[in-house]
């Protein structure tokens, strides 16, 4: 048996998102709920680096703190790409984690994806991009609009996604010390399920809102304490099922002096807004790299 390792240690990027919006429309028969929201991607994020072996074994380089690998969206995704794709193949993955988890802005999900994404350039496993967004479908709602890699609008559950470009602002966001369960704020009585459907193109941040919001910040405080505090400095909002905030704000100066007055005890960071992620920047380098060495 072929047991050769090749080591990809360029890092591949895990961009963050952020729900400018999310309108709660109703509830299907299936108990998802039908939203309407709007993914706004970043320059930040995780970064992840992938080993490529021969074994078929699939593993953390060294575990994540607090998630067991059965139970990682990474080794998921890998092993779902690999029995679908029927690849041998495996990967050892690290992962350099700067996302909180639990904090609304996609984490777990864009590692899924960007694992999706890399692994079948590595295994070059040639699946389409709507396959590898139907793939990570199963992986959770949010997975697809990673995999695609635009600031999108999104309604469904999530999977109908709409390529809409947005003014490429900058964003302060931060995350108080609180764990928010999305399954909890979904299942709450008092979250609103009624908001009329809108079209993107009649997007504006003003006439919008986040109807997880209001519910969030009365039973966590520190979420509610923290908005009030940014929206003194710039447009505010809480992004997901929380618990990250963030302000809007026209160039990066003013978002770092604003982060500047934070407690420190806050963590935050400072991104600007794209509409194409930096995942796909990685892939078409990835794609250039291979055609230049197929022709030398």
């Amino acid at each position: 048996m072929d047991n050769t390792v090749t080591i990809h240690r360029d890092w591949w990027p895990s961009p963050a998102k952020l729900n400018l919006f999310l309108h709660i429309l109703g509830k299907y028969d299936n108990g998802y709920h039908q939203l309407e929201s709007l993914f706004q991607m970043l320059d930040y994020g995780d970064r992840l680096a992938f080993e490529t072996n021969e074994t078929g074994d699939i593993a953390m380089a060294l575990p994540m703190a607090g998630v067991k690998d059965e139970d990682n969206l990474i080794i998921r995704a890998a092993k779902l790409l690999a029995a679908h794709s029927k690849c041998n193949k495996g990967a050892k993955i690290t992962i350099d984690k700067r996302l909180p988890m639990g904090g609304g802005i996609g984490g777990g999900s864009s590692n899924a994806a960007t694992t999706l994404v890399a692994l079948n350039t590595l295994w070059d496993t040639q699946l389409s991009v709507d396959e590898l967004a139907t793939l990570g479908l199963q992986l959770g709602a949010d997975v697809p609009i990673f995999v695609r890699g635009e600031t999108a609008f999104a309604g469904g559950v999530g999977e109908r996604i709409t390529s809409a470009p947005q003014p490429e602002q900058w964003f302060l966001v931060a995350t108080p010390n609180v764990h928010i369960s999305t399954a909890e704020v979904f299942s709450a009585a008092d979250l609103p399920r009624n908001t009329p459907s809108m079209r993107w193109e009649n997007y504006n941040f003003e006439k919008t809102r986040n109807d997880c919001q209001q519910l969030v910040a009365n039973r966590y405080p520190e979420v509610a304490k923290l908005l009030q505090w940014l929206v003194h400095y710039a447009p505010s909002r809480m992004t997901g099922t929380g618990a990250s905030v963030f302000a809007v704000f026209c160039d990066q100066a003013s978002a770092n002096d604003v982060q500047a007055k934070l407690p420190a005890s806050t963590k935050s960071f400072v991104a600007k807004g794209v509409n194409r992620s930096p995942l796909l920047q990685k892939l078409e380098e990835q794609h250039s790299m291979y055609a230049t060495s197929d022709t030398n």
